[in-house]
Parts: C-alpha cells; structure tokens; sequence
C-alpha cells in the first residue's frame, strides 16, 4: 500500500472510531464547525489573519438537533521572530447569548509557536495562555500544543494535491473554582485548492474536565482559508 493510500486509511480510520465511541457514551456533545480564515501579510515578518466560525449542536442531551450554539470572531497579529518562530497576539469575542443562552465571551490571547522540518513532515509546538472574560467570571488558560503535518504526495505540497494535519493539545483553565484539565485530539484532511487557498475537513475528540466530571466532546470541522 502507497504512503498516500495508507495515511488516507489511517485518517479516515480513526475519524470513524472517534465517532464510534463518543456516540456510545454518557455526558456526550458532538458539533459541526464551520470557519473562514483571512490572511493578509504586512511584512515579511508581519501579518494578521482574522477568522469567523461557527458552533452548532448536532448531538445533544442524548438527541440529534442542528442548533446554533455561537459565532465567534477572531483577530491575531503574528511577529515572526525567526525562521521559524512566531509570537502572536490575539483576540476573540464569542456570541452565544442570542442562541442557547450562555454568556457572551471576550478572550484575549498570547502565543509563541515554534516548527521544524526535517524530514516532509513538519512539527509544531504551540503554547498559549488565555483570558477569557464574561459578564459573571475571569478564566485563565494555559494551553500546549504538539502537532505535525504532512503532504500526501510527493515531499511537497503542490497545487491541488491533499495533506495531513494531527494535532494533540493539553489544557488547564483556573479560575476562583476548581482548575479543570482537558485534553484534545485532531485531525484534518486538507487540499491545497490555489496558490492561496486551502480547504479541509476533519474531526477533534475532547475530553473536557476528565479530573473531576469527565464531559465527551466531538467536532466534526470544516474549514477554509484564504491568504490575501
């Protein structure tokens, strides 16, 4: 079996037993996440990318729906420090009141990311740490991400051709409440659609709050980005 062929059955794989096992368990949520993301170079060491998204149920309290959960719109001014490293600051502000009646949310964001490419498969190491500010209480986020990514023909990405993304991400969020831990898993199937566009589709497993009451999330993503 090619590289190619092999990766695909692998994605695909554990996409459908992510689902097959969320599915089956109790205090279960599953979304659909549509994006968009805007990407506008300043400089050569200066850019900004401005996103939208939006959140809907399609599995909850032990039913299927398609509700709106939120919208939320993003902003990040990226400084690349080196070849490759960036700092990144950004911000956020969350609609949800309007949809099922949770809080409204401003986050405010701070980044340091690192890549390294060896081989064609290229690693990321991303740490961030996060306000999140509502109308009833101040959360702080540390988060740390480890990923890899990878063409899925040839050693380079050419146009049309597809690629793998992996992802796998430790959080923990104090407040004046208990911290909570929570753990995420991605993965995403991506074509390179333009010279500045790309596409992907793919799927994230979390486990939320697994030290105290454990809460099962699955996202099904869709996404496309475009570079300006």
């Amino acid at each position: 079996m090619s590289c190619t062929k092999l990766s695909k059955s692998l994605l695909f794989g554990m996409l459908g037993a992510m689902t097959a096992i969320s599915f089956g368990q109790e205090n279960f949520t599953a979304y659909w996440q549509p994006a968009i993301g805007l990407n506008y170079d300043v400089s050569a060491t200066y850019s900004h990318n401005l996103s939208v998204q939006n959140r809907n149920y399609i599995y909850n309290d032990e039913r299927a729906v398609l509700e709106v959960r939120q919208i939320d719109i993003a902003h990040f001014s990226n400084f690349q420090i080196q070849d490759n490293q960036s700092l990144a600051f950004g911000i956020l502000y969350r609609f949800r009141e309007n949809f099922d009646g949770g809080n409204n949310e401003l986050r405010l964001t701070q980044q340091y990311n690192i890549k390294l490419k060896p081989n064609i498969v290229r690693y990321g190491h991303r740490l961030r740490s996060e306000q999140r500010i509502t109308r009833t209480k101040t959360i702080h986020r540390f988060r740390y991400r480890f990923s890899l990514d990878r063409p899925l023909k040839g050693e380079k990405l050419d146009l049309g051709e597809p690629y793998f993304v992996a992802n796998v991400e430790k959080l923990l969020s104090v407040s004046r409440s208990k911290p909570q831990y929570d753990t995420r898993f991605t993965l995403n199937f991506g074509w390179k659609l333009s010279e500045k566009t790309k596409f992907q589709i793919g799927s994230e497993y979390r486990l939320e709050d697994y030290s105290q009451d454990l809460e099962q999330v699955l996202f099904f993503l869709t996404g496309l980005n475009i570079s300006l």
